[in-house]
């Protein structure tokens, strides 16, 4: 029964930084012969990257619509498309995906079933059908032993200082310090699964792995770090990007992206475009519509207009081969585990700017790490200025004191970047689905 193949479900939050791990996951699974069901909104599943014709027999996307929630933006399917206060609203709309999810479940008998955080309501629907479902967290085994920390009060492996700035920064945005309703959600999808799976490795989380299993009363299985497939080498704005990043020196610019999540205030928006310009390096920063709150109109277009150092994108950019081309010398990023793992997997330093929930504990643990600086935050209100932003940029450029950031990365590099290590993970997570499968198949 081990060598027959397996059906899995596939079911993850409507966000891009949860598309993008969960389908590298199911890749990889499909490639190995099973049969995979990944299910997700139209919108989303138009949105992922194109699949290579040979896993087209195997990984299956299936599109359920969205539910209408009125409040919602017209269209809106995932949170690309919602402000962040709108954001409850999504999630009362994912949740109507239960009954359609439920009928697909029982006329198509899966193996498995892999969910996110969301769907609290699952892991007990699972069961009742004798389906198994295993909770895999995209975040880091950090982050979410932080997290286990946070909702359960049981002290883990954690950061008392990215505790400290987590919940003021959590204050100033959400006016108090309870735990958001998504928190809830991860641990009632955890409470219910079978499996916990950890986007991560024993190599540099393993202290963390250890913890989530005491913490959680769950086996932990890490599945490796998922490091993203190669981009298209077709799109013709990368020769665009390509010809700028070229005109530089080895080593001399900074990426800036803070993702597809983080919406900047114009004061921050600010400080971040003028600490650039003090650092004296020259900055390619990638500009998602969402990073923008207000639109510091001024800002934006001095960077564009006059800047001679800066070249702001405003469309998707390809993250992974711009951080691998040889003038990048530094990222600086919001500390989304994705970003952080792609600046690992080619060696890039990090300079660390948190803003929400995991990034304060991965900042933490990546300062820890020695592969990354963390641009100085006020401890009263979590603010920084472009000063602090600037010494920030310049420790992790300058030829003395940035070399053992460096080296320290590049070292990292070695196991982010091993595809058979990272490979070998996935592989012990299939086998173990192969020889726990429900019986009755």
């Amino acid at each position: 029964m081990a060598d027959k193949e397996l059906h899995i479900v596939v079911f993850p939050w409507l966000a891009f930084g949860h598309n993008v791990p969960f389908l590298e996951l199911a890749k990889l699974i499909a490639q190995k012969g099973h049969k995979i069901s990944f299910i997700s909104t139209p919108k989303n599943i138009h949105c992922l990257p194109k699949l290579p014709e040979n896993l087209k027999p195997w990984l299956h996307l299936i599109e359920f619509p969205l539910p209408r929630v009125e409040e919602l933006p017209e269209n809106a399917e995932n949170t690309l498309d919602t402000p962040p206060h709108l954001v409850p609203y999504l999630f009362k709309a994912y949740d109507g995906l239960e009954e359609p999810l439920t009928k697909f479940l029982e006329k198509s008998s899966p193996d498995w079933v892999i969910c996110d955080f969301a769907p609290h309501w699952l892991p007990p629907l699972s069961s009742k059908l004798g389906i198994p479902c295993i909770f895999f967290s995209s975040f880091s085994a950090s982050a979410s032993s932080f997290g286990l920390e946070w909702f359960t009060g049981k002290k883990s492996v954690g950061f008392a200082e990215a505790n400290r700035f987590r919940d003021v920064y959590t204050r100033k945005q959400v006016g108090q310090s309870s735990q958001p309703k998504e928190v809830n959600r991860f641990f009632e999808t955890l409470k219910g699964a079978q499996v916990f799976a950890t986007r991560s490795c024993m190599e540099i989380e393993g202290e963390f792995v250890k913890s989530l299993e005491s913490s959680s009363g769950k086996l932990v299985i890490p599945i490796g770090l998922l490091p993203a497939s190669p981009e298209d080498s077709n799109d013709h704005n990368w020769y665009t990007m390509l010809n700028w990043l070229d005109k530089w020196e080895k080593g001399s610019v900074i990426y800036v992206s803070f993702g597809t999540e983080v919406t900047l205030s114009d004061k921050d928006f600010t400080e971040i475009a003028v600490g650039l310009e003090l650092s004296g390096f020259p900055f390619f920063w990638a500009v998602k519509n969402r990073n923008i709150s207000g639109g510091n109109v001024e800002s934006q277009d001095w960077i564009e207009n006059e800047s001679k150092r800066g070249m702001m994108w405003r469309t998707w950019a390809p993250q992974s081969r711009i951080l691998a081309h040889k003038s990048v010398g530094a990222f600086l990023t919001h500390c989304g585990w994705n970003s952080v793992i792609e600046g690992l997997q080619v060696g890039c330093p990090l300079v660390m700017l948190p803003f929400q929930y995991d990034q304060w504990s991965i900042a933490k643990f990546m300062e820890e790490k020695k592969v990354g600086v963390k641009v100085h935050r006020n401890e009263h209100d979590s603010s920084f200025t472009r000063d602090s932003l600037a010494k920030a940029l310049t420790s992790v450029m300058s030829e003395e004191e940035g070399k053992y950031l460096r080296k320290a990365a590049q070292e990292m590099s070695k196991i982010v970047g091993d595809k058979q290590l990272q490979l070998k993970y996935v592989n012990e997570f299939v086998d173990y689905m192969k020889n726990n499968r429900p019986a009755y198949n």
